[in-house]
This record gives C-alpha cells, structure tokens and sequence, in this order.
C-alpha cells in the first residue's frame, strides 16, 4: 500500500505536520525532482521525502550543501523538470549566489526553494528574515500559517512558478514547519516526464549582453506575478472598524488569536497576505484608504511595514502606520503580546496577568548524547592541550562540546569555518589552533577550507568528528556513510583518502572510545606544524541502534569502592551518570556503554546488558 501522502485521494483528511503538509502539496503539483541539505526547521520535508521515495515518482537527493543543492534543482528545472528545494535560513547565503542569477534566468519546469526560517534562534545561529532575498534577487513569496495553507501553496507555489518561469520562495518559520493540523487532500496527478531542455543561450546563459535582457524579463515577470497578487485567494480583506491589521505569514494566526481572546474582531478591518511579495497594491490601497491607523504585525524584519509606509507616502495618505515601534524585531511573537498591542491601540486595557508562580525548573544545558564519541575527542583533547591551543568550533552536534568541562569551542562562524577561520586565528596569533569539524560539515564546506590551508601553508590540526552520519538534523546520509535508513550507500566517500588527494601528509585516524591511541595520535600531531589532520571515527550510537540495529553488549556500573570524587562525572558530564547516595551512579538505560568512564576512574566496572 503507497504511502497516505503520495496517494491519489482527493477529500481525504490527515493530521498532518507542517513540513509533512509541504510534502503533500509538492506531490499534489506533481513533483518530480527535489534536493535539499538538512537544517532544522526545514528537515522533516526532505526527511519524509527520502522515507517514501522509493514508492514515489520522483528523483531525491540529499546534496552535499545547499549551493549544490540548488544548482541541481536549477539545472532539473531548465530541464523541463517540476523542481523543489529545501533548507533553513542560513542554508540560503550559502545557496544565494546560484540564487540571484536562477532569477535572472528563470524556472522552465517549475521551482520552489523552501527557506524555514527561525524566529527565536531555536536551532540557529542567527533569525534573519529571507523575505528580504527575495526582494533582492526578483522572486514571488507565499507565507502559510496552518498545515491547510502549507500544502496548498506548495502545491500552488510550483504551479506558479511554472506557470511564470519563476523561482519562488515558500517562506515557513518554525511555528509552520512544526505545528499540527488537519490537511484536506486534493488530488495528486502522475507526474509523467520531464518537459525537456530547450536550447536557447541567449535567455539560459548570463553573459553581460544576454544579462540585461534577462533583467528587463525578470521585472516583467514580476509585474505579472503582480497581477496574480491582487487576485489570489490567499491575500484578504476583513471585517470592518477604522482600527486596520495588517499581517502575513504566521502572524496571521497569532492576530486571529489575539482577536478572538480579547472579543475585538468585529472592531478592526484585517489585511492578512499569504502570497506577500510582489505586494498587491491595489488591494492593500484600498485597505489602506479604509482605515485611520494600521499595526503592522510581522515576525522579525519590518518588510511589509515598509511596503505599506512607501505606498501610503506615495499615495500621500494621511494614516498612521504602527509596526516595530511597538512589536520587537527580534524572537518569536506571542499571542499575549499581540492582543497587548491590539488593545492598546483601541483604548482598552492590557490582558489581565495572571498571578499564579510556577516553581523553578532545573536548568538543562546543551549536553551530548551519552555514548556520542564525541565526547571522547574532546577529553583527550582537554587532557593533550589543555587551555594552550585555541578551539576553532563548526556548526553540528559537536558545537556541544562548548560548556564545562569539555570547553572545546571558542569561536564559530559558520559551516565549514573551523578550518578556514581556525587557519585565520592560528596566522594571526601564532597560538596552537584545533578546529573541529563534522563528516557532513567535511563534505559540505570542509574541503575547499583544507585546500586553502594547504595552498597557503597555514599551521592548524584539523579533528574530522566522523560519527558516520549528520547526527544533529536527524541522521541524513552524507556522501561518507556507507548504510542509510533505507539501504546502503553504494558511493562512500572516504575521508582520509579525501584529505591526502588535497595535500595533507600527516594524517591519523582513531576511535575516539581508544583514549590511550587518541590521545598519542593527538601528542604526535601538537608536535608537528602545518596542516596536519586527526579523523575520530565512530558511529553515533543513536544511528547505530536505528541504522545498524546494534546495541552496545555492555553497560558500565559504579562500583561499591567508589570514593566519590566524581571524576567520572566532572571531567565527562555523560547524562547517564549522576550522585547518589555520595557516590557516582550510571542509569542503564541511558548507558551506551563506549566505556570511557572506565578509562577515567578505576572505579567504574562494565557488565553485560541485560
């Protein structure tokens, strides 16, 4: 039986997660190839869309960044080919160089890049607002606020885009990608062939003199997306009152919320834009013309704020437009806080607090798993170096090696720059640099920063944490695994063979669970200078379980003639070990049993699980 997302069932309701919801729509256009690169909030899309691709009618492939990742989804489109990638916000500097010139050269077959950005940083370095790139490089923008509107503008966002040879950009934040909600099915057609690749350089190839006209096209194509604007179902005008709201995006919900808690719906006239850019002027004129004030409400970034302002100038409309100046430009919004604005601006009173105090709940800082091998680079690279080199850190589980005791992050930038940055620091201080840097991270931005540090002789020890998997997003493959959750990897890429091919001669693999060869291998190599290359390699042991199906044979225990000085614990801070009773103590259910603490105290003995 298919999977209940690729079936042909029209009328059919599911409860479906947001990022589930877009993989519905996807198929239901018709979908026939998609790429990606992992990052939360974005995973679960690619993540379902590899799970069931081996029954659906469309090509997958997890990309090695997401440049790459666009580039083939760019190439697919010319093609003649339904396309749609997918990444989280950040994901798109990365991917923003083939970005620009796509709009420039536009999508034949059909392409949406999904960017899930994160207000609130909830798994990011930074919550920046790519409403703006497409402002920037020409592209239409659809914002859904329920699981309903993530399936239908998937589904409609492709169709537009082919319809309009324009990429476009379905903006989620992670309130869509991870909320719940009934999704009513439309149907979902064969997606048949590819249409073909046309020849025609002069609109597929941006040299300066094909580059203009090109630019002339893309303004044409944005005035007609224009029209579509004004005319689409997911751009409204509500109720009525001289107190407007305009919103897009999952603003739209917390607004909803907010009105229905404070009973003030039938008080305001609401301006709610889901297809939000090219912005339907007229529509927003007219809203604009029927009110006195508008609060713009808008998470992050004042985009449509802006929008509005220009055109009210433009249109010398005496209104008041409140936006920024009284919701933040930063973190999540709530639905306390907008009604808080709402009331405010209609003469009422804030929302009662409530009076009751919660108890304080214990602190549970970033911690890696209990058995991650991680861990024991880490230590060893404490024990060998101690506080005399500088830790140049990656973006990956790995960034949890920050806190005590471990403290092996110092700085970090982005993917892929704890070669490049370290090689950077290590030049300008002439102080021992150790980056760190993942399999996945390796493969997506790893390698040309070792090919510079060789070319430019720069002095840093690389520790390539190869844990055989992209454990923080979920456990996708990269190009180094040999067996994934639906089959083996016919193409493993092996990192040491990869590193010798770029120059690199000192190279030492290990497993970081063997602390006497780790921390030997790690001495040889702080003697040495240049670029020199240490490969930690040991399988996650949550991958291990559900890839490999193995399960670690031993659990380590405490034993009775434990004298409590909590070496185990202070120098480790493995969550499967905790005090009790003045001594050290391991749960064996959270016990993996790599047996590292055995090799930090004497005290800490192993017996066979079960």
């Amino acid at each position: 039986m298919a999977n209940p997302l690729l079936g042909d069932t029209p009328g059919v309701t599911q409860l479906l997660l947001g990022n589930e919801a877009i993989v519905r729509g996807a198929v239901e256009a018709g979908i026939q190839v998609v790429t990606c690169y992992p990052g939360t909030p974005s995973s679960e899309v690619p993540d379902t869309l590899y799970r069931i691709s081996p029954e659906g009618k469309y090509y997958f492939e997890y990309s090695v960044n997401e440049k790459v990742a666009l580039e083939v989804a760019g190439g697919a489109t010319l093609g003649g080919a339904m396309a749609m990638c997918t990444m989280k916000h950040v994901g798109v500097n990365v991917a923003a160089d083939p970005l620009m010139t796509l709009c420039y050269v536009g999508a034949p077959g059909g392409l949406m890049l999904l960017s899930a950005d994160d207000p609130g940083c909830h798994s990011s370095q930074n919550e920046q607002d790519n409403r703006i790139y497409a402002r920037l490089g020409g592209m239409p923008v659809f914002e859904p606020a329920s699981a309903q509107e993530a399936k239908d503008m998937a589904r409609d966002g492709l169709l537009l885009s082919k319809k309009h040879s324009a990429p476009l950009l379905l903006r989620t934040t992670t309130r869509v990608n991870h909320l719940r909600g009934a999704v009513t099915f439309g149907p979902a057609p064969d997606p048949g062939k590819p249409a073909g690749f046309t020849r025609n350089p002069s609109h597929n190839v941006p040299i300066p003199a094909f580059s203009r006209p090109m630019h002339v096209r893309l303004m044409e194509r944005m005035a007609a997306l224009q029209e579509e604007s004004e005319n689409s179902p997911y751009n409204t005008v509500s109720g009525s009152g001289k107190y407007g709201i305009a919103c897009s995006g999952i603003s739209r919900a917390y607004v909803a919320d907010a009105l229905d808690n404070a009973g003030l719906a039938d008080q305001v006239t609401i301006l709610e834009l889901g297809f939000s850019h090219p912005l339907p002027e007229n529509k927003c004129l007219d809203f604009l013309k029927s009110v006195d004030t508008v609060l713009v409400v808008e998470e992050l970034e004042p985009v449509l704020e802006n929008d509005l302002r220009v055109l009210a100038q433009k249109h010398k409309l005496d209104i008041e437009i409140k936006g920024k100046d009284v919701l933040p430009r930063n973190d999540e919004f709530t639905v306390t806080m907008v009604e808080n604005v709402i009331r405010e601006g209609l003469g009422q009173g804030p929302v009662p607090t409530c009076e009751c105090s919660l108890p304080d709940l214990p602190g549970r800082p970033p911690n890696l798993c209990a058995g991650c091998p991680h861990r024991g680079t880490y230590f060893a690279a404490r024990k060998v170096f101690g506080d005399d080199a500088i830790y140049s850190s990656d973006i990956g589980c790995y960034t949890l090696g920050l806190l005590p005791p471990l403290q092996t992050a110092d700085f970090l930038l982005c993917m892929g720059s704890s070669i490049s940055a370290g090689s950077g620091m290590a030049k300008a201080t002439g102080r021992t640099v150790v980056g760190f840097i993942g399999d996945s991270t390796f493969f997506h931005s790893g390698l040309t920063g070792v090919a510079n540090a060789v070319f430019n002789s720069h002095d840093i020890l690389i520790i390539v944490l190869d844990n055989r998997t992209t454990a923080m997003t979920g456990h996708q493959p990269n190009p180094g695994v040999d067996k994934t959750v639906i089959g083996d990897n016919d193409h493993p890429l092996d990192i040491e063979t990869a590193v010798r091919g770029l120059g690199v001669t000192e190279v030492r693999t290990v497993n970081p669970f063997n602390q006497k060869k780790t921390m030997a291998a790690m001495e040889e190599l702080k003697d040495m200078t240049g670029v020199r290359v240490l490969i930690a390699k040991e399988p996650c042991p949550l991958y291990t379980r559900r890839v490999y199906k193995k399960v670690a044979p031993q659990v380590a225990y405490v034993a009775e003639s434990c004298t409590g000085r909590f070496d185990c614990l202070d120098k480790l801070a493995c969550p499967a070990m905790y005090k009790e009773g003045g001594k050290a103590a391991v749960n064996p259910i959270l016990c993996n049993g790599c047996m590292l603490c055995l090799q930090v105290c004497g005290h800490i003995k192993a017996k066979k699980r079960g």
